[in-house]
């Protein structure tokens, strides 16, 4: 019985030692800790305690500094923690800082990690600086003097200005500038022929203004890859000139005539207004005549002479009438 108790204390004694180890070596790494000194970089386990107490993963620390030891890069392990702790990628910015060592370009642990902290890829960055990188243009299109579209297409060639990359403007900014200095070049040629003979005074041009000032590339040349010609911008506003000008002089016109329409109806409004005051004139003769010959104004006598009057008046009339219509039947 004594035998079995001893067994089975024996057994719980053994398996919370294994408990122990498993959980002490998940939380301490021993095997990194182990591999920095095999590297010869010297970590204190501690100083790995310490990270799994702050929440950082020792080997995205470690294995980094292990790099840059090897590498010859001088950097400490409260940098790349504190990179870490920043948010940073460790691993990206020691692989920057090896680059630009063996290319023989000066950049600082602080310079890279600025970089990095500011979103941009700083590897790319310092590769870029050895290897320039070509941007390519969209067709940009400029009207020379005499009024022909002229459509260009460039080839940017740029590198890395690490020391403008934070706060600098990118690639876009590149494009914008040379599209500008495209236009103008064009917009300055006398003639569409000039820009196509010689292309090459376009890319002059532009690369003496200083595009790449506040951008964080350097322009190394500017390369006309393509000239073509468009439309005759010139003639076409000419013609929507002529058309407008014609649109303008209708309109013109419509409002004259519209204008005489109106007067010469307000004249037959007026001509049908004093008609018909003379037929109201006219209704009153007799009423005025009968109204003399009450009174005594007016005598019998008078009254015959008017009606003979008035007879031989209507006699005219239908003489001249007939001799009128006998004239136009000849």
């Amino acid at each position: 019985m004594f035998v079995e108790a001893g067994v089975i204390g024996l057994t719980i004694i053994i398996v919370a030692i294994f408990i122990f180890l498993a959980i002490f070596f998940t939380f301490v790494p021993v095997t990194l800790w182990i591999s920095a000194l095999a590297a010869g970089v010297r970590v204190s386990i501690f100083t790995l305690i310490g990270m799994r107490l702050r929440r950082v993963i020792p080997s995205r620390v470690v294995n980094p500094l292990i790099k840059a030891h090897k590498a010859g890069i001088d950097v400490t392990i409260n940098q790349l923690e504190s990179h870490y702790l920043a948010g940073g990628n460790v691993d990206r910015v020691v692989n920057a800082l090896i680059a630009a060592h063996r290319a023989n370009i000066e950049l600082t642990f602080e310079r890279a990690a600025a970089i990095d902290l500011a979103g941009r890829d700083v590897l790319e960055a310092v590769q870029m600086s050895v290897n320039p990188k070509v941007i390519e243009t969209p067709f940009i299109a400029g009207v020379a003097i005499n009024g022909i579209e002229v459509k260009a297409k460039a080839r940017i060639t740029v590198r890395t200005n690490l020391d403008r990359l934070v706060g600098g403007a990118g690639e876009d900014t590149i494009i914008a500038r040379v599209g500008e200095g495209i236009v103008s070049t064009i917009g300055s040629s006398a003639s569409h022929s000039v820009v196509l003979e010689n292309p090459d005074l376009i890319s002059q041009t532009v690369l003496s203004k200083g595009l790449d000032s506040g951008t964080a590339y350097e322009i190394l040349s500017i390369d006309i890859a393509d000239v073509d010609v468009g439309k005759n911008i010139g003639a076409e506003l000419q013609i929507e000139q002529a058309q407008a000008d014609k649109n303008i002089a209708q309109a013109k016109a419509e409002e004259r005539r519209a204008m005489a329409v109106a007067t010469e109806q307000e004249m037959v409004a007026k001509v049908q207004e004093m008609k018909a005051k003379v037929v109201e004139a006219e209704a009153e003769i007799p009423l005025a005549m009968a109204e003399a010959l009450r009174s005594g104004n007016l005598g019998i006598m008078d009254y015959m002479n008017y009606k003979n009057i008035q007879a031989d008046t209507m006699m005219r009339d239908s003489i001249a009438k007939s001799t009128n219509d006998d004239t136009q039947k000849k």
